[in-house]
């Protein structure tokens, strides 16, 4: 499963199609890539406050993400500890945790409380019988989980994550909408075209493109993230028909970075835009080799939330937002079946206009190489 790129710095190949396709390889990625590091799962606003819940259904993995009692963030196998019954569904709130199969009940962060009529059982031990807990962090207002206890920190993973992103108020910012839908393309392909520019001119020509200027060169990475810059005219939050909607800037959001967009990658599943005025989020986690499930989440400001005619401007920005997918999902489906073809080879990816997949790449391709070792 090794592959490598092209000579000289501006020979970057893609992502081999085999590699988009294959059970094996979709197999590999659950064990190596899903189960074997940081995850992003979203805003952790999802889960705001004590006892708020959330079910993550991730590459076959149940986890329930959850705030203590102290308003920790904790991550728990969402499989009851007596007979593996699933504990909770959707989201929501909840005083503790209770099996809906035998009634075992746990609290907040995981410890067993009671388990009817088990006294009779000799040996029994409550503090023996927790949830099954995962590492779970929240940095810069995201939610991450680890479900292998390894030796690397979610700082570690970040990186310079911090200084690259200082100008906006990340931990701030707050859900306006959380959507979900399945893609019929691979988690990968679907994280790529939010990350590429190359696109736009072909797949959005009237409803976005004429908005982005050409990016500036990739930040310095060293982390597992790629982020690129970019000018545009107006806010990249909206239509080019609807820009009389544009909500305010965002809080101490001033020179260069009050007149763009960056397009950050947090290896392996999560992006996101960071506008002006607003962030969008999408998460992806694969459903096989030829489909993913995906998250989007649109936030602003609580400065902007309160202004008044927040919810009508806010509309146009979701407008945007599924106008915008709505013409990738096409064109991401149509790639997926190229994908398929046998004879299907790797290509040159552009330096300037496609650098957030060429760092995908060359960290994807660590793990297979590690796990070959």
């Amino acid at each position: 499963m090794r592959f490598a790129y092209g000579g000289t710095e501006r020979e970057f190949n893609s992502i081999p199609p085999h590699f988009y396709r294959d059970f094996d390889v979709a197999t590999a990625e659950i064990d190596r890539i899903f189960r074997g590091t940081w995850i992003g799962a979203g805003r952790a606003d999802q889960v705001s406050n004590a006892g708020d819940f959330a079910g993550l259904d991730v590459a076959g993995q149940s986890i329930i993400l959850i705030r203590d009692q102290d308003k920790s963030i904790r991550a728990f196998a969402n499989a009851c500890r007596h007979r593996g019954a699933r504990l909770l569904e959707g989201s929501g709130n909840c005083r503790s945790i209770r099996c809906p199969f035998h009634s075992w009940r746990y609290k907040l962060d995981g410890s067993l409380v009671s388990a009817p009529h088990m006294e009779e059982s000799e040996g029994f031990d409550r503090s023996e019988n927790g949830l099954i807990e995962y590492r779970a962090e929240e940095r810069f207002g995201f939610a991450f989980v680890c479900v292998r206890h390894g030796p690397e920190t979610i700082d570690k993973h970040l990186g310079n994550f911090s200084e690259v992103h200082s100008p906006w108020p990340l931990d701030a910012l707050v859900t306006y909408r959380r959507r979900a839908l399945s893609v019929a393309c691979n988690w990968k392909a679907f994280l790529e075209v939010f990350n590429e520019y190359y696109h736009l001119p072909f797949v959005h020509p009237k409803s976005i493109n004429a908005l982005y200027g050409r990016p500036v060169a990739p930040d310095a990475s060293r982390g597992a993230f790629a982020s690129q810059f970019g000018s545009t005219e107006g806010t990249g939050g909206l239509l080019e028909d609807a820009q009389a909607h544009a909500l305010p800037l965002m809080p101490g959001l001033v020179g260069q970075w009050a007149d763009g967009v960056r397009y950050t990658w947090i290896f392996p599943n999560m992006t996101f835009a960071a506008g002006k005025d607003a962030l969008w989020v999408y998460e992806a986690y694969p459903l096989g080799p030829d489909k993913c499930h995906v998250v989007q989440t649109v936030c602003f400001p609580p400065e902007t939330m309160a202004t008044a005619d927040f919810e009508n401007r806010a509309a146009a920005y979701l407008e945007r937002a599924d106008a915008a997918l709505d013409e990738d999902i096409p064109a991401l489906e149509n790639q997926q079946r190229g994908l398929v073809c046998p004879d299907a080879l790797t290509g040159p990816l552009h330096p300037n206009l496609e650098p957030n997949l060429t760092a995908f790449a060359n960290w994807y391709a660590t793990f297979f190489q590690e796990g070959e070792k």
